[in-house]
């Protein structure tokens, strides 16, 4: 018998009296709550702005967060119809406009898709997030089992940067925008 076989027999033989672990039969039992209600509560708690809008409100949303600015930089799955001010480069843009996969109520959490652009997502120092309501899923689990595809990477936002490294005082915008601001779509876009 070779050193793997004896090991992994030892192992087996230790396992042997130990008990099953029990799983949940569900892993996430369903919201009592209404999960748009919720993930905009959740989005509040961890310090971000939730709106709920329809196409024009959103367009007045980043009207007003565009104010006085010089450009904007935008994710590339941004549409035509949000793109109000000039591009400029997510180093230099005072605001950045993104689309998400999905937002998940339980955690009040945005996913952004790196082929987004995650400059535009992390550089600028407030970012404007674009979710359709009905990519608002109760949980990561079911909003998972929605996906067609994934993506290289996906970031998973729920709140302004933030951290408390140095003398453990809070420092927003740290590692990444110090404001962030989902809209919720309704109706079509």
């Amino acid at each position: 018998m070779d050193a793997k076989s004896r090991i992994l027999s030892r192992i087996r033989h230790a396992l042997k009296e130990r008990p099953k672990a029990l799983l949940p039969e569900h892993p996430h039992p369903a919201l009592s709550q209404d999960p748009m209600e919720l993930f905009l509560k959740r989005l509040a708690e961890n310090g971000a702005e939730g709106h709920l809008v329809d196409k024009e409100g959103a367009r007045k949303l980043l009207a007003d967060l565009a104010h006085g600015l010089p450009g904007a930089a935008y994710g590339k799955g941004v549409p035509d119809a949000f793109r109000l001010l000039p591009e400029l480069p997510p180093k230099e843009a005072p605001l950045g406009v993104s689309r998400a996969l999905f937002a998940v109520a339980e955690t009040g959490t945005v996913a952004l898709s790196s082929e987004d652009g995650r400059r535009a997502q992390l550089l600028p120092p407030v970012h404007l997030v674009l979710v359709e309501e009905e990519r608002v899923y109760p949980s990561l689990l079911e909003a998972f089992l929605d996906l067609k595809s994934l993506p290289s990477a996906i970031g998973l936002h729920s709140g302004p940067s933030k951290s408390a490294d140095i003398g453990q005082v809070m420092v927003k915008g740290v590692h990444g925008p110090g404001r962030l601001v989902v809209a919720v779509l309704q109706g079509t876009w």
